[in-house]
């Protein structure tokens, strides 16, 4: 790993934050003792199992559940009319993403309609696993089989099967009257896009695609729920949300809010796709019925069949630059897949695409498009690697025209601060130059690359980072340590970079504060662990709840030494009076005196809508392709980004290196493969192919600071944006390597194969 930081912006030394503390939660997890939701036992545990539509578009004719009621060991049975039945038609939050209410009802349970492989039709529990699987074969279904639409290009044509009869496009803010499958349609525009094409020397303009990828997370979903004769329940499951699941638990059961506990267990990865409920609301509903905790865990099958994965895409992307070698036009089309309900991250993907540049006349239009797939969830920057995928691979193409170095470039036309978004935002203080500065610098591309079929490309990537609500509680302890009590899931190791940002504020070692991710009754509202905002918003709250203990301490310290508390300082963990420098006590000396100056200190803090220094990545690939079988090797990848300020730089090297190899994966291997029918035929993790450390070699990482103002440490959120560059520079690197230009996701090996036939002519270029 390398740091490059720029020493006129100021960053400060500190004690703690910037140091590599061993994690919290480290032994648990390595021991094995670490409890997951699937860990979750209690008295008298039923298990619950779902009924899935073998169909992709079909009507719902009727469900006979009799059988399965009778069958010895079943102890409730339920379908979609034992949901909420009526609800608000609205639009809400979660997480990354929105969803529309009723729609979040409809793919828990589907009621009417089934409108993908895999869609949950009913649910059993039992007293075992074999019985509630035995009892989903007794239950019988009647189906009206309707062709599936599986593409947003012949989703958006007209005579297309129509997913929702009620379902009319939004464009431009108006509703149209026409009936069909894309949910809505909206423009951003900056300057003039015809003037700015006038002007252009060079002009290209690319189509591309993407295909459906899956998080890929190595946990599965679950759920155990309890509904109390109290009529309190309580959820243990595995989420990045535990305020957006209790939330929507109670939206889709019709109860308040305040009836319903969300305890979070450890969570064995997400990347955005463990915000929405699937499972937790049948289980509830079950626990009612049988006055028993039912805990439901899915099979890997389920989870690719019927959780969110992130969307496929259509684009059409057309930049224009002059011969000087500045971006002067940028256009955009995008096509989104939202999956059987409206909410694909398109708004998220223009918001993203031509970020790293300052570009005088944009124009960029988005489509939310429905398909008879699972209804798409966030995957790490939503919506930014489709985008970057096509934008950096026209820049590419641009600088092969030009004769220009893809880096200098990039570099000449980077967005900086007062540079103004085609979506309207002007950007703070960011480090995209940086970042390409950094890159151009780098030993990996300085170096040479030898042997044929070998090539280097570069790409560069944008994430907004998020800031949202959180809210954290400090206690001090007679011994001097520090207890934390935080409400945002761990996926990253954010317990320590949160304690390590109190720890810098008490002046007390990391070790010495004790963090603990509670459940939503213990902790105030805290919004989930995604978009990069947990270091940043939660780490904020945590500064703020340690100020706060701080004072209550500084005012203990002038209480025991009978003196004002304006005369009291604290620096280094200790407290001294500016009048009387003899007298002064350590932090931990003075909490073994807390009873006797007044009782417990308890510091809090609740930080809300604080905007996040935005975030950017610059990926330097080499790759070997052999041009007998289309296979592309990675030799080497450095990825350069911006943190802010590293809290912990082995967290931050770790979601640089975690970001990149998923990446890579959708690059080159991962996809949803459905045949004519509309049946998920890869529904493993033995077909669908992500990359292994077979398949990569050691990402080296360069981290760039370039403080974020807006922030006491300067901390930018870094999850999101290395996933953004890898496709793209992975498709020029490939360019370099071969001299074919792969514009469709993934660059497998036959893809890659047959583009070079085609490229020679029915050959593979080897005689």
């Amino acid at each position: 790993m390398a740091t490059k930081t720029e020493d006129y912006l100021g960053i400060e030394s500190y004690n703690v934050v910037g140091t590599r503390p061993i994690r919290h939660d480290g032994t648990d997890k390595v021991t094995g003792r670490a409890k997951y939701g699937a860990d979750t036992h209690t008295s008298g545990v039923l298990i619950g199992k779902t009924l899935r539509s073998p169909h992709a578009h079909a009507r719902i004719l009727s469900v006979d559940t009799s059988a399965a009621e009778a069958l010895p060991g079943v102890k409730a049975v339920m379908t979609g009319a034992d949901l909420a039945q009526h609800y608000e038609d609205k639009v809400a939050a979660i997480g990354e993403e929105s969803v529309n209410l009723p729609d979040l009802i409809k793919n828990v349970l589907a009621s009417d309609k089934v409108l993908y492989e895999g869609h949950a039709v009913a649910a059993v529990a039992a007293t075992t696993s074999h019985i509630a699987e035995e009892a989903l074969e007794l239950i019988r279904v009647e189906y009206d089989v309707l062709e599936p639409v599986l593409d947003v290009r012949p989703a958006m044509e007209d005579g297309a099967p129509i997913l929702h009869e009620n379902l009319r496009m939004k464009s431009l803010g108006q509703t149209t009257d026409k009936p069909g499958n894309v949910a809505s349609h909206f423009q951003h525009s900056l300057g003039d896009i015809e003037r700015g094409f006038a002007e252009a020397d060079v002009v290209v303009e690319r189509e591309f695609s993407t295909q459906t990828v899956h998080q890929g997370y190595i946990e599965p979903h679950n759920a155990t729920a309890y509904w109390n004769l109290d009529d309190q329940i309580t959820i243990w499951t595995s989420t990045q949300g535990p305020f957006e699941v209790r939330d929507q638990v109670a939206v889709v059961l019709g109860v308040p809010a305040s009836r319903v506990r969300v305890v979070p267990a450890e969570i064995g990865g997400g990347f955005g796709g463990k915000f929405r409920v699937y499972e937790e609301p049948t289980a509830a509903v079950m626990s009612r019925m049988t006055g028993k905790p039912v805990k439901m865990v899915m099979s890997r099958t389920e989870v690719l069949k019927a959780t969110g994965p992130t969307p496929g895409s259509y684009m059409k992307v057309k930049m224009g630059a002059t011969n000087d070698g500045s971006l002067v036009a940028a256009q955009a089309y995008l096509a989104y897949e939202a999956g059987a309900y409206p909410g694909s991250p398109v708004g998220a993907g223009a918001g993203c695409i031509f970020s790293p540049y300052d570009i005088p006349n944009v124009v960029i239009d988005g489509y939310d498009v429905v398909v008879n797939k699972p209804q798409t969830s966030a995957y790490r920057a939503p919506g930014a690697t489709n985008g970057a995928f096509a934008a950096e691979t026209v820049i590419d193409e641009i600088c092969e025209i030009l004769d220009a170095d893809p880096l200098e470039f990039r570099l000449n036309n980077s967005a900086r601060e007062g540079s103004r978004r085609a979506d309207g935002p002007v950007f703070p203080r960011i480090g995209h130059d940086e970042c390409v500065k950094a890159a151009m610098e780098s030993d990996h591309y300085r170096s040479g690359l030898d042997g044929p079929n070998r090539g280097r490309g570069v790409a560069s990537g944008f994430w907004f980072n998020g800031g949202g609500t959180s809210t954290v509680v400090v206690s001090v302890n007679a011994d001097g340590t520090v207890s934390l009590v935080e409400g945002s899931p761990d996926i990253g190791g954010t317990r320590t970079s949160i304690a390590m940002q109190v720890a810098e504020v008490l002046g007390i070692p990391a070790a010495q504060v004790k963090p603990m991710v509670v459940d939503t009754d213990a902790i105030g509202q805290t919004d989930g662990t995604g978009g990069s905002r947990v270091t940043f918003a939660t780490g904020w709250a945590g500064y703020e709840a340690a100020v706060d203990a701080k004072r209550q301490m500084e005012a203990r310290a002038a209480k025991l030494w009978e003196i004002s508390e304006d005369d009291v300082v604290f620096d280094g963990g200790v407290f001294r009076s500016r009048s009387a420098p003899e007298k002064s006590i350590t932090f931990t000396e003075l909490a073994g005196k807390l009873g006797a100056t007044g009782g417990p200190v308890v510091g809090r803090a609740a930080v809300a809508g604080k905007a996040a220094g935005p975030a950017y990545a610059v990926m330097v690939v080499d790759v070997e392709v052999d041009p007998d079988t289309g296979k592309v090797d990675i030799l080497r990848v450095t990825i350069v980004q911006d943190a802010g300020k590293a809290i912990h730089p082995s967290y931050v090297e770790g979601q640089m290196q975690g970001g990149v190899a998923q990446g890579i994966g959708w690059a080159l291997n991962e996809e949803y493969f459905y045949n004519e029918e509309g049946d998920l035929v890869n529904a493993s993790l033995l077909d669908y192919r992500m990359p292994t450390c077979l398949d990569l070699p050691m990402i080296e990482t360069i981290i760039v600071e370039v403080p974020n103002p807006g922030h006491p440490y300067g901390v930018r959120g870094v999850g999101e944006v290395p996933i953004v560059p890898p496709p793209a520079a992975v498709a020029n690197a490939i360019y370099d390597a071969v001299g074919v230009r792969l514009r469709d996701l993934p660059m497998s090996p036959g893809r890659v194969l047959k583009t070079l036939i085609e490229k020679n002519g029915g050959g593979n270029g080897r005689g």
